[in-house]
């Protein structure tokens, strides 16, 4: 038996061929890149959502923290409540879920409806989000697992990073709703792909609550969960609003915007497959905090050119997309005996941190000023390199990554 399946006491299903579980895994992969897509889409379409919606980008960018703070909370919570529930139909009914939310928002006529949407979105996107990690040592030979759970997490990697420039592409060529349309049919179809690729998956072990929350005790997760509160919290409240910033600072158009964000897209991948391969990550995440924070807080001054502006976005993608890799690595690291509960508290404090950051980044907006989401972002970023000089860290993983955590990123 494998440390993964000690750790979440489910033996993993071997029945079935190699072919027939990569391509689960391949159907889990496509599910967390929707699910993450989904939650992101509002980032890149903040301007035309506030005028269609007559309300500002302050107000507008709350749609994002509404669907960050309902995943964090839904997250451990719907684990704890699926119980030794059948994984498949959890996902297809989560998944349905998200594209019932997606329908609404693409069809919200005012700000209310578009709560309610995505409100539907968050409960979708923190389920698949919690479970569908753990799944990939069920669907492969022990040997694959790692590999395996690396294409699950990199279906989130991705998300985040090239997600939003084509959301953007698309509300720019055919209006901000077709996104959300768009986000809908990939669900559609990531619910036929669960429902045909995926075998039964009872769970043989409920995880309590109580059992959750209790690994904020250990001293190196909860180290590792204030890094990601600081790093991603900074990051959302500056990014959540760069379209409006590099509008403000650069002068650029929306074609422009989303060539910029494009940009960003690639450098994040790149830093997402650096980071995957670095062995420890404390390390990896002191350097790409701190310059992740330096870069953010520099935008305002330096990104007045188009061309320093991409190269800002260049830098700032490198960094921040090996944060997830890192951090989740981190709390693999530090918790070998519970990993699925760890998987699950991680993702709810990371969407707790979105919500957190795109709500501080409004208020800094509508207070202070666009471009003072910058430099409240940037602020909020530097304490995560702090954190991690003085709080407690895990030992380096020593050889192969332990079975069952990302090389590529979440």
């Amino acid at each position: 038996m494998t440390q993964v399946e000690e750790s979440t006491g489910t033996p993993p299903t071997r029945q079935r061929s190699p072919l027939s579980g990569w391509l689960g895994v391949v159907a889990l992969a496509l599910g967390t890149f929707t699910v993450v897509t989904s939650e992101m889409l509002p980032v890149g379409l903040l301007t035309p959502m506030g005028e269609s919606l007559r309300i500002s980008e302050g107000v507008a960018g709350l749609t994002l923290t509404i669907t960050g703070l309902v995943a964090a909370v839904s997250s451990p919570v719907l684990v704890s409540m699926l119980g030794r529930a059948d994984r498949r139909m959890a996902l297809c009914a989560l998944v349905a879920v998200l594209v019932i939310g997606n329908l609404g928002a693409a069809w919200a006529p005012n700000f209310g409806v578009m709560v309610m949407a995505r409100i539907l979105v968050g409960i979708g996107m923190g389920g698949v989000w919690a479970i569908a990690a753990g799944l990939a040592v069920r669907l492969v030979p022990a040997k694959s697992v790692g590999p395996a759970t690396s294409l699950v997490f990199s279906g989130i990697a991705v998300a985040s990073v090239l997600g939003v420039p084509a959301g953007t592409y698309l509300g720019a060529a055919a209006g901000w709703r077709s996104a959300f349309l768009a986000a809908a049919g990939l669900g559609l179809v990531v619910l036929v792909a669960a429902a045909v690729l995926l075998p039964r998956l009872p769970s043989e072990r409920a995880i309590p609550l109580g059992g959750v929350m209790g690994l904020f005790g250990n001293a190196q997760v909860r180290t590792g969960l204030i890094v990601v509160g600081f790093v991603v919290t900074g990051h959302f409240a500056a990014y959540t609003y760069i379209r409006p910033v590099l509008e403000d600072v650069s002068g650029v158009g929306a074609g422009m915007i989303g060539t910029l964000l494009l940009v960003y897209g690639v450098a994040g991948v790149a830093g997402n497959f650096v980071a995957g391969a670095a062995r420890s990550p404390r390390g990896t995440l002191l350097v790409i905090s701190a310059v992740m924070a330096a870069t953010v807080i520099a935008l305002p001054w330096l990104g007045g050119s188009v061309a320093l502006a991409a190269v800002l976005m260049v830098v700032w993608g490198l960094s921040y997309g090996g944060v997830s890799v890192s951090t989740q690595t981190w709390i693999l690291l530090a918790s070998p005996d519970a990993r699925e509960a760890a998987s699950s508290l991680f993702v709810g404090v990371f969407n707790g941190a979105i919500a957190l950051g795109a709500l501080i980044g409004g208020l800094a907006a509508d207070g202070i000023g666009i471009t003072a989401v910058m430099w409240v972002g940037g602020a909020l970023a530097v304490g995560a390199p702090v954190t991690i000089v003085v709080g407690r860290a895990p030992a380096p993983a020593v050889g192969a990554r332990p079975p069952g955590s990302p090389a590529l990123g979440a």
